[in-house]
């Protein structure tokens, strides 16, 4: 059983993370992460202390639990870059900071960093309106590139083909041959998929996010920093932390909003997807690189999610997961692990780890903060 507790400030809760039930546990796992919440209120994600909050979460962790591998994720730069006009000089001066909070980390941590860049930021050149398409058009979550697109119609599929703006549409049976899919994998899967051109937002009905003044790339390739030897692909990043990790306390450390071209430090190009598809910064891409292998089918865009609602929803403080993740890395590791972040959702449920801290925030709005107890007895 996973324990949940949630901080609010004025109170602390404990949850079955399954279920969502109101609980009592003891111990001290228990203990430490109600200690480490009340002291690390969240300060929220586009405040100029967030990416901080995640580093003293992680060094104070490290102090308790004395894990051998941490998986982090620094947010700040990604929300404060998608909503807060700014000049050239404020975005510099945003990703000084953000690598300034790193180096910090590093350094009081003594873990051995390996540094993925999520992808960058690009200006938003406009929308693709898909809203008054005969079929349904989907865009999953927080995803701007691709959509999907359910029941089409023949005129629909000849306005998407031509439009300026989407460079491709892909159809299910292709998508399941890209990535080596069943039958049981199609059952998520639209009809079809639509893919932006860059700098374009495709926007659905299903699109609730406040407008944004950068949205993120799907990049080709996405910035790795390692000193343990390279990944050419994102589903090598495991691989390389394993094979390592009996010599080296390495610390994952996932920059959003960060990309190539942002990338200050030296840095390897590593391939974040296959063949046209790359993936955009969301469950597909961190369970690509906690599993090692690509994970397109478990959340694809532009699945019916509502689908998939009926009576009580299992993992309830869990977002748009319906269920815990299998063959993540941290599950398969005999050593010790936390991960921390100020990504919500994404910390305790695609990583695995024993202990995970994260923020607790739907769309901007500061909730608190959520600890996760996976693992009671390494």
């Amino acid at each position: 059983m996973s324990l949940a507790i949630v901080d609010t400030r004025e109170w602390q809760n404990l949850f079955d993370l399954k279920s969502g039930a109101r609980m009592e546990a003891h111990g001290p796992r228990v203990e430490l992460m109600k200690n480490v919440l009340a002291r690390h209120p969240y300060p929220g994600d586009m405040a100029p202390d967030s990416n901080r909050w995640v580093s003293d979460i992680a060094l104070e962790l490290i102090r308790g639990y004395d894990p051998r591998f941490v998986f982090m994720t620094y947010a700040r730069q990604y929300f404060s870059l998608r909503y807060e006009v700014m000049d050239e000089a404020g975005r510099k001066q945003l990703v000084s900071e953000l690598f300034r909070e790193v180096e910090r980390f590093i350094a009081e941590s003594g873990f051995t960093p390996l540094i993925v860049g999520r992808g960058d930021m690009v200006p938003l050149l406009g929308y693709v309106d898909l809203s008054r398409l005969d079929g349904l058009a989907i865009a999953t979550h927080w995803s701007v590139r691709y959509a999907g697109l359910h029941n089409p119609s023949q005129a629909d599929l000849k306005a998407v083909a031509e439009h300026p703006h989407i460079t491709r549409v892909v159809s299910r049976d292709e998508m399941l041959r890209l990535f080596g899919g069943t039958s049981d994998d199609s059952r998520r899967l639209p009809d079809y998929l639509l893919v932006a051109e860059r700098g374009y937002a495709l926007r659905t009905v299903s699109s609730t996010m406040r407008k944004p003044v950068m949205i993120h790339d799907a990049a080709e390739h996405i910035p790795l920093f390692s000193p343990l030897g390279a990944a050419q692909d994102i589903t090598a990043i495991r691989r390389l932390i394993m094979d390592n990790l009996g010599e080296h306390r390495i610390a994952l450390i996932i920059l959003d909003g960060i990309g190539i071209d942002r990338f200050p430090w030296s840095m390897t190009p590593c391939r974040n997807g296959r063949e046209w598809y790359s993936y955009e910064p969301g469950a597909g891409q961190y369970l690509a690189i906690s599993s090692g292998r690509h994970r397109v089918f478990d959340y694809p865009t532009g699945y019916k999610s509502y689908d998939e609602d009926g009576g009580e929803k299992e993992y309830p403080l869990s977002g748009y997961f319906t269920s815990l993740p299998a063959d993540t890395i941290g599950e398969g590791m005999r050593e010790r692990s936390i991960a921390v972040g100020n990504n919500s959702m994404f910390m305790h449920m695609v990583t695995g780890a024993d202990l995970c801290v994260e923020c607790f925030a739907r769309n901007l709005s500061n909730q608190g903060a959520l600890g996760v107890i996976h693992c009671q007895d390494k």
